[in-house]
């Protein structure tokens, strides 16, 4: 593993459950979707997608699924002790996982490129400029 390259840790709100990844993101932005909005309580989920083998993961986490827009489920993992969002996919299973932004432990990592699911996001939550911006899923 070179020494420049990049890294970013975080974990959940107590501490317990933790990732390291490593490598540039393969993509990161906003998620607008109902489920996302639900999940964080707030008007979306900043996400960064990782391919699973640059993330490691430490402590232990529960998984909500829910029904995914392509099909299929949505997993996403949160602290059995504080209840924190963390990550979403199944470790072990997955291709990539994408750690939720609000739990890096330095937040200036995050640059984000796109925004998805603007159909339902609201009102009240302005996009920021430069985001290519996708009514659902972007494609592919």
């Amino acid at each position: 593993m070179p020494e420049n390259e990049a890294r970013c840790s975080g974990g959940c709100l107590c501490g317990q459950l933790r990732y390291e990844a490593r490598g540039e993101p393969l993509y990161a932005g906003y998620c607008f979707c109902a489920d996302c909005r639900k999940a964080s309580g707030s008007g979306f989920i900043p996400f960064m997608g990782f391919a699973a083998t640059a993330v490691s993961f430490s402590g232990e986490a529960r998984q909500f699924r829910s029904p995914s827009f392509r099909g299929g489920e949505s997993v996403r993992n949160f602290c059995p002790a504080c209840g924190a969002l963390v990550f979403g996919g199944v470790i072990g299973v997955d291709e990539q996982h994408t750690i939720y932004a609000g739990s890096l432990d330095d937040p200036s990592a995050f640059h984000p490129q796109m925004a998805i699911f603007n159909r339902d996001r609201p009102d009240w939550v302005a996009i920021p400029e430069g985001l290519t911006v996708f009514e659902t899923m972007p494609p592919g």
